[in-house]
């Protein structure tokens, strides 16, 4: 069959859905990355087949630019029962559809779509916030399933939001994410249904223990999390084994992306971590790497090196709490300290710490004595290296990528309908996948 991964263009979405792409690659599948230009590099260096469509967003441009909304902006990740209100989610809907989601994706819906509907692909991935693709599977009768690169927000937000709606008088039932979707969908023939919001199945590599709770309406299947950081080469300092216990301090590539900097106080944390005995090993690029005045004797800065060589090596990991690397630290068993700042991050860093496996304090709130005295926790009480191998164990457990291929084949056959049908022909529905988990 024919497959597209379809994202905008951030690399860290992409990478995590690589190694599913090539056990859809090696299984004899064909497959096709589509992103807009930026990321077409990228893309090439997984030896994936890039499509480039549309042109590039401005997104962190602006948000860099400090473009986000004047007003208190939209938490998807909200628990405060009195930010939960009907008012509050609809205002919310109105503020992040044509800020984040519509700005993203708008300047590749088109191209996307007449790509699938020239190459007629049976199945398109997207992850979560490229609605370009559902859009385009639907106009192409592609069956479509979402990638998630973390945990579920967007569905569990939708279902609040769905579920106060309909509580509503039906002239006040106000759905911008509908109203967008189905005024593009409008014109391309197809009318606005709720799987483009949540894909007609959902490929999930979050660890059953660190997941929210399920969202009704959503069939999930669980694939192992393969670690995967792009184009590697293992530096000849780390066929060495360590002398001391190793400490990884990775603060991701979002935060640069995105805001330029980090909000994490590194050269103090840096200087605090400089008296332990650990060797401590800090991924920056160099620019970032030039912000710093001092660099203990204890500390090797590395421009890049790939997690998932480093990790086996490592007794205790410090990051910011992106998902790829608590997962690449969690496949190898490592204890983290995590110091989230935004969106997932937090949640994520919080199921990680009831879960015992690392600790965590907000990225606004670390400074270096505070940080050191964490990570000795993390060094010298074997509870939390004990609970990492336990959520390692249980990663392993879950289908590898290559075992999901003959489920993905299956629910594809059930999901997709004849492209031969017209857009304005009426297609049967066919069954919902069952979940796997």
């Amino acid at each position: 069959m024919r497959v597209l991964i379809a994202t905008y263009s951030d690399t860290s979405h992409l990478l995590g859905m690589v190694p599913l792409g090539w056990a859809l690659r090696t299984a004899g599948h064909e497959v096709r990355v589509a992103s807009q230009p930026k990321l077409t590099t990228a893309i090439e260096s997984t030896g994936l087949t890039a499509v480039p469509v549309g042109t590039d967003h401005r997104f962190f441009e602006i948000l860099a630019a400090g473009g986000e909304p004047q007003e208190e902006e939209f938490d998807l990740t909200e628990e405060r029962p009195d930010r939960l209100t009907w008012e509050a989610l609809r205002e919310g809907y109105r503020q992040i559809v044509p800020w984040w989601w519509s700005m993203i994706n708008k300047t590749m819906i088109d191209d996307l779509t007449a790509f699938c509907r020239w190459w007629s692909p049976d199945l398109v991935l997207w992850e979560p916030l490229t609605f370009a693709g559902p859009i385009a599977a639907k106009a192409s009768g592609a069956a479509h399933a979402r990638f998630l690169w973390s945990l579920d927000f967007f569905a569990r937000m939708r279902d609040r939001f769905l579920s106060l709606m309909h509580q509503q008088p039906p002239e006040h039932r106000e759905d911008p994410l509908a109203l967008w979707l189905g005024a593009r969908l409008r014109k391309l023939g197809e009318e606005f249904t709720e799987d483009v919001t949540r894909g007609h199945f959902t490929v999930d590599h979050v660890p059953p223990s660190l997941r929210l709770a399920p969202v009704p309406g959503v069939d999930s299947l669980s694939v192992r999390y393969v670690p995967y950081n792009g184009r590697a080469v293992v530096p000849s300092w780390l066929r060495e084994p360590p002398r001391r216990p190793r400490v990884c301090v990775s603060l991701g590539i979002s935060a640069t992306d995105w805001y330029g900097g980090y909000i994490v106080p590194v050269q103090d944390v840096l200087d605090a971590l400089g008296g332990i005995d650990a060797e401590i090993v800090l991924t920056l690029d160099a620019e970032q790497a030039s912000r710093l005045h001092r660099v203990p004797d204890n500390t090797r800065v590395v421009g890049y090196v790939p997690l998932h060589a480093l990790m086996p090596t490592c007794s205790a990991m410090i990051n910011h709490g992106g998902p790829g690397t608590v997962f690449t630290g969690l496949a190898y068993g490592v204890p983290q300290l995590v110091l989230p700042n935004q969106f997932d991050a937090p949640a994520l860093a919080a199921n990680l710490a009831a879960q015992g496996a690392g600790l965590t304090v907000p990225g606004a709130e670390a400074n270096g004595t505070r940080v050191r005295a964490l990570l000795q926790r993390l060094l010298e009480e074997p509870s939390f290296r004990e609970n990492a191998e336990r959520l390692r164990q249980e990663m392993l457990g879950m289908p590898a990528p290559n075992q999901l291929v003959p489920v993905l084949e299956e629910l594809t056959e059930r999901h997709r309908y004849s492209t031969r049908t017209t857009a304005h022909e009426a297609v049967t529905p066919l069954p919902t996948a069952p979940s796997s988990t």
